[in-house]
């Protein structure tokens, strides 16, 4: 029983965390391309509010979709082990 509930335990904790860096890297990849686009323009195309919003859309999606995919590869890998 205890080491069924460690189990489930090490589960949420390595999803949460596999979540929050998977996001995390997609928020700076977002950033990172769309800084780029607008330093290439003359006129720039994206307001930093823009940036920002398009930030904290990308990292709330990321989490809904990673929140539902990291779970399943996670406990595959804790019971090869």
């Amino acid at each position: 029983m205890s080491e069924n509930s460690n189990s489930d335990s090490n589960l949420g904790k390595y999803t949460m965390i596999a979540s929050l860096l998977s996001s995390l890297i997609l928020v700076g990849l977002f950033a990172l391309l769309s800084v780029v686009v607008n330093s290439s323009r003359d006129i720039e195309l994206y307001s930093q509010v823009d940036i920002i919003a398009g930030m904290v859309f990308v990292f709330v999606l990321s989490m809904i979709v990673s929140a539902s995919v990291w779970p399943a590869l996670i406990e595959k890998k804790l019971r090869s082990e």
